[in-house]
């Protein structure tokens, strides 16, 4: 048998080594005094749990409200939890952040765990809730031609959340509402406190400007185009209901009231009020984020 098969290396190994892998004898001695012990695995945290019976929206939301069920204070977040109300799909919100987002932002969803559906430990993100809706919910959700829905998407995508940009994290009288929101919650350490504001505003003003062309912000020209956009929004919506006439909300309002209420609720203290007094100037706007506040959250929103 050839010297550099296995068995013939094992079998010309000294009777008296264990291999390479054998522990020094200093260390064995000190296992023989100290030995390793194996401890359980930590258990998962509360809003993590191994079996799931409802699917889980994680969202920016404080965790009193996250008991409580209560709307998201992140317009992005607020769209899609409304939506799925709406959608008649049964869930609960938990806290999270962007960074421990599998796709990087909020708000992603877990479906019901279920032991003989792997598909049910992946992540669904935002692109795919509109579909996740359809296939769980329990109500209808009505189609709106999508040749009215581009041009007054684009009023609240750049219009709208301009101005919301501005008003939430470059005004400076709202600063206190941003750092109770997004800064105060997640560090106690004044120096990061400061980092983190400093990197949401330079974020928040980057993308004002690549959505404008411009090389400034301009925040009277922000405001008008927010009202501009909204008096708009509250000419298609004119008597009805919801918009376009259909017959029950759609996402469409969902994304309307996702601005609509944080701008409105008065537990949100803006104290620069440019933006709330504007959606106030237009009542049928105001009652249309009542019927939607009523709809999905009843007297608790």
């Amino acid at each position: 048998m050839s010297s550099d098969s296995p068995k013939a290396t094992m079998d010309s190994k000294p009777p008296n080594r264990s291999g390479w892998l054998a522990i020094p004898a200093p260390l064995a001695r000190l296992f023989k005094k100290f030995p390793l012990l194996t401890y359980p695995p930590n258990e998962l945290p509360a809003r993590s749990p191994s079996m799931r019976d409802v699917a889980t929206l994680y969202v920016f939301i404080s965790d009193q409200d996250a008991l409580k069920g209560l709307p998201s204070f992140n317009p992005s977040c607020l769209k899609w939890q409304t939506f799925l109300k709406l959608a008649g799909v049964e869930f609960r919100v938990v806290p999270s952040t962007n960074h421990a987002s599998p796709t990087g932002a909020l708000p992603f969803l877990i479906p019901p765990s279920s032991p003989n559906n792997p598909a049910t430990h992946t992540p669904i993100p935002s692109s795919k809730l509109e579909q996740y809706a359809a296939e769980e919910g329990t109500s209808e959700v009505v189609d709106v031609p999508s040749l009215k829905l581009e041009a007054y998407e684009s009023l609240i995508d750049y219009q709208i959340r301009n101005a919301w940009l501005y008003a939430l994290y470059l005004s400076r009288p709202n600063s206190a509402l941003l750092s109770h929101l997004y800064i105060t919650p997640f560090s106690k350490s004044q120096v990061v406190r400061t980092t983190t504001l400093h990197q949401l505003r330079h974020a928040a003003e980057a993308e004002i400007l690549r959505s404008l062309g411009t090389p400034t912000v301009n925040s009277k020209a922000l405001y008008e185009g927010a009202r501009g956009a909204f008096e708009a929004l509250s000419t298609v919506l004119d008597t009805d209901d919801w918009f376009f006439g259909v017959s029950e909300p759609t996402l469409f309002d969902a994304t309307v009231f996702a601005y609509t209420h944080l701008l409105l609720d008065e537990r949100l203290a803006w104290v620069d009020q440019t933006l709330p007094e504007m959606v106030k100037m237009f009542p049928n706007l105001s009652e249309h984020h009542d019927r939607i506040l009523q709809r999905c959250w009843g007297s608790e929103g």
